[in-house]
């Protein structure tokens, strides 16, 4: 952890990535391990996307729920985020059926919707805004620990216990999570934003331009990733017939280009500007994307793209977040909020594109991934500023 930042601080972010790891683990392991969940619901793949696609959906609560943080602090709103995602995944394993997947998926996501936007506004309080890439990159590390640790783990317990084995696992987990974050966080008090309600907190960011195009980018980047993401699983599996636990370590894979792109713009970010890199890792994406299915019947050249475009996509995302906490400062947790909902409607709309694209091969996921990084760069250099 760099030492640049005090040393109470640098235990909260170590507590921020242990717990964004293991919500992201939940969150995101559908997409290698669907087409496993849907044999052990009876169900084909498309329809085991449709709960992928509710979940995203739910997203769209953002705004809502993000005011929760401006108002009350984001300690209660992380807790109450870890919690509520202990108790959707618990009620998976207790009641396993297509309906509780689909709950608690939502779950998952209004998790997510809690702690995440509360989180990236506690360190935009707290963290200058010439540091805040560095401390919002080892948060994100999180993100590529769940493949990168997550996966292999979730994939064992699925080859040892079903589908539904990593369920109670990660609940019990985040429990853990909730504890350790209840005695490091200080006690919210946050009076000066008392007052902010969801439709204040909205009309502030319906009223910079900037802060609007920023959503427009996260949801068709969003878009674009989720075109790809949802259908990998079921491509490497149909390409090269991985099983379970070999779909755990392409997982992995995509891990380590995560955590790659995380640490590049742990390193650069803060040096080039954050829109600059932003700009730069939509159109690495955008080639990332096109390069994908031409890796040819190697399983290796397979991984070597699947690196290239978890990798730039990771640099892009995580470049744009301190971007946007800057946006809207005296509604920082709802601008964060706002934009879980732009990246969760972009999600949607790429989970349900997703199926019906690979229908026609994988190059036609990754047509349009790139032409939604190409619509992102269009919008990011016209109309926002830093």
């Amino acid at each position: 952890m760099p030492s640049r930042f005090p040393a109470g601080l640098r235990g909260q972010l170590a507590a921020f990535s242990f717990s964004r790891m293991i919500l992201n683990t939940g969150f995101r392991m559908v997409y290698p391990f669907l087409p496993a969940i849907a044999r052990g619901l009876g169900l084909d793949l498309a329809t085991a996307a449709l709960a992928v696609t509710a979940r995203s959906a739910t997203g769209l609560a953002s705004p809502l729920l993000g005011f929760l943080a401006d108002r009350f602090g984001p300690k209660l709103a992380m807790l109450a985020g870890l919690l509520t995602f202990a108790f959707g995944l618990a009620l998976v394993f207790a009641w396993p059926t297509f309906t509780s997947l689909v709950i608690g998926l939502c779950l998952s996501a209004i998790a997510k919707v809690l702690f995440d936007p509360s989180m990236q506004a506690y360190l935009g309080d707290r963290v200058r805004y010439e540091q805040r890439g560095l401390a919002i990159a080892i948060t994100e590390f999180g993100w590529s620990g769940a493949f990168l640790l997550g996966m292999p783990i979730v994939a064992w317990l699925i080859a040892r216990g079903g589908w539904s084995a990593p369920f109670p696992f990660l609940a019990g987990l985040a429990l853990v999570a909730t504890a350790v974050l209840w005695r490091l966080l200080p006690a919210d008090d946050r009076p000066s934003r008392g007052s902010l309600s969801p439709l204040k907190g909205l009309r502030i960011i319906l009223a910079r331009p900037s802060a609007v195009a920023m959503l427009g980018v996260g949801l068709l980047a969003s878009a674009g990733n989720e075109a790809v993401s949802i259908v990998y699983g079921a491509w490497l599996e149909q390409s090269f017939g991985l099983e379970i636990l070999a779909l755990g370590a392409a997982s992995a894979i995509v891990g380590l280009a995560e955590l790659c792109g995380e640490g590049l713009v742990a390193s650069f970010s803060d040096r080039i500007g954050k829109r600059r890199a932003t700009l730069l890792g939509l159109g690495l994406n955008s080639l990332a994307s096109i390069a994908l299915p031409l890796t040819g019947p190697s399983i290796g050249a397979a991984f070597l793209g699947l690196f290239a475009f978890y990798f730039t996509f990771e640099f892009t995302l995580v470049s744009a977040i301190p971007l946007l906490t800057e946006q809207v400062p005296e509604a920082r947790a709802s601008m964060m909020a706002s934009n879980v909902a732009a990246l969760a409607l972009g999600r949607s709309l790429g989970a349900f594109l997703g199926p019906q694209l690979l229908v026609a091969g994988l190059l036609a996921n990754c047509l349009a991934a790139a032409a939604f990084d190409l619509l992102a760069m269009a919008l990011l250099a016209l109309r926002v500023r830093e």
